[in-house]
């Protein structure tokens, strides 16, 4: 049997389980998910490899992590430099970034979007960054501190903090961060978030499951807004057909993958 895991600080609310095993179970796949609450993230291969798996997700905070412990990275990640979906080859860890083609997916029903906002900074604000650039659509970046804008700043995207950033008008502003994953904050002061959602045309909050504070400031504004399952659909479909290396079509993954979300 073939195991698969996600690994995550926190993890216990990660609805992959539930999405990949019944994809096994629909297509009869000898393969069992599960997930891997991980704290320290530089131990992320030696947990992999002695857990015997053959294919893991990574969420936050470890995508930059699993990029550095790769032995070899393909696709868009090699650009991200953010793995969220690892795949042993030959007793070789491959790395890949799924969100990135997720998210494109997830934000087609905004219609035309030209400007985004993300807020964070993180391995998530990676992969969507550089998957709207290759989208046409500008993005500009957000974070409490200058600490993590380096690599951004390296890609040639602006970057703002806290302090030093001006409202202005976007198309969509994105939270790619952890609030309101495990606890009751906001992404941004109150106050900056009341007057970006003002001038914007749409947000959109990566965490699933869940309605955080930062949606729930969007729902009064009234703005068009999503959770993070549609994202989340989206890149699992593409984690899956990595896993099974390219076995099954993604239309033959999504059924059963889909089907998930309802039970």
């Amino acid at each position: 049997m073939n195991l698969f895991t996600i690994f995550g600080d926190p993890v216990s609310h990660s609805r992959s389980p539930l999405m990949h095993n019944s994809v096994f179970k629909s297509l009869e796949i000898k393969a069992c998910y599960s997930r891997t609450h991980l704290s320290d993230g530089s131990q992320l291969r030696n947990i992999f490899f002695a857990k015997g798996l053959s294919g893991a997700n990574v969420t936050v905070p470890h995508k930059e992590a699993a990029y550095a412990q790769c032995d070899e990275i393909r696709g868009i990640a090699q650009e991200i430099k953010a793995v969220n979906t690892l795949v042993l080859e030959k007793g070789r860890l491959i790395g890949y970034n799924t969100d990135a083609d997720g998210f494109m997916s997830a934000i087609q029903s905004f219609g035309e979007i030209k400007t985004a906002l993300i807020l964070g900074a993180g391995g998530t604000a990676r992969a969507l960054s550089i998957a709207l650039r290759h989208g046409e659509i500008t993005p500009t970046i957000l974070n409490r501190s200058k600490g993590r804008l380096d690599y951004f700043l390296r890609e040639g995207f602006e970057c703002f903090e806290w302090d030093d950033f001006t409202v202005k008008p976007y198309d969509l502003i994105i939270n790619t961060t952890s609030a309101g994953l495990s606890d009751n904050e906001l992404p941004i002061p109150r106050s900056l978030l009341t007057e970006l959602l003002e001038q914007a045309k749409g947000a959109i909050d990566v965490i699933y499951g869940k309605e955080t504070p930062y949606l729930r400031e969007v729902k009064i504004s009234g703005l068009p807004y999503k959770d993070g399952s549609d994202m989340l659909l989206a890149q699992g479909v593409l984690a899956s057909y990595l896993f099974l290396e390219g076995k099954f079509p993604l239309t033959t993954i999504e059924v059963p993958m889909k089907h998930s979300f309802i039970l």
